[in-house]
């Protein structure tokens, strides 16, 4: 679905990010991948070698507009082009209600988890234009849609990175470049792993998903990869929940 098509990952170290980046390997991609964590995402890079696929691996900040434009003018002059970018790169910040949340957590996660995304296609688009076109699919999350009482922040950057791919899609894809964000649930990531270590805590969690069980990061990237692809080239503009129902209730 991805033969020769270069691909752009954030977040790409672990997790959801790590998983988009092997199967679109799979699939025939060639990679550019971008994480904070570079020993961890230079493991990424390795793997996808593995796989046969050609990539590289950029140590970029998602929260820096710099660091953004660095990533895609790399891109730019390793491949030439940049046919997809996958923005999903996120943190998940502090937890507490609204009127006690800190100030600088606050800050950081608007930062990292809706500015960035805004970073990122700021750059990504005129990439994309210059080849007539892409797609982009922006990691958001469940609480795009609905509210979390003691994430404030992380809820209120996730309901804006669907305005922002909504947004770029009315504007963007009569010229070719399709902007479509995916919505997961609870996934076996890192970033709930501290969640997972306390089983009462782990056993609520999955109680919100009516399918039983936590999600992998590879389903989610499996829809990732496909609204990258040209099987999807009638959907831009939307918004697809992968979380087992947790939204259904």
């Amino acid at each position: 679905m991805l033969k020769n098509k270069v691909v752009l990952v954030t977040g790409a170290a672990s997790g959801i990010g790590r998983a988009i980046a092997i199967i679109a390997a799979r699939e025939g991609a060639l990679l550019v991948l971008a994480d904070l964590d570079a020993h961890a995402g230079n493991e990424t890079l390795q793997q996808v070698r593995e796989l046969g696929a050609e990539g590289l691996f950029a140590t970029s900040d998602a929260g820096k507009p710099e660091d953004a434009q660095a990533l895609v003018d790399q891109t730019m002059a390793h491949f030439g082009r940049l046919d997809v970018a996958c923005n999903n790169a996120g943190i998940g910040g502090a937890t507490a209600l609204l009127a006690d949340y800190p100030l600088d957590a606050w800050a950081e996660v608007i930062n990292v988890n809706l500015s960035g995304v805004f970073y990122g296609m700021k750059h990504q688009i005129p990439a994309m234009l210059l080849n007539g076109g892409g797609a982009i699919v922006n990691t958001a999350s469940i609480l795009g849609m609905v509210g979390m009482a003691t994430a404030p922040a992380y809820t209120a950057a996730k309901h804006g990175v669907l305005g922002l791919t909504q947004a770029a899609a009315v504007a963007y894809s009569g010229q070719g470049v399709r902007v479509n964000a995916v919505g997961p649930g609870f996934i076996h990531t890192p970033m709930i792993s501290g969640l997972e270590d306390d089983p009462n805590v782990k056993a609520a969690l999955i109680a919100e998903h009516p399918i039983g069980r936590l999600g992998q990061p590879e389903e989610v990237a499996e829809l990732v990869v496909w609204l990258a692809s040209t099987r999807a080239s009638f959907v831009t503009g939307a918004y697809y929940p992968v979380d087992g129902g947790y939204l259904a209730r």
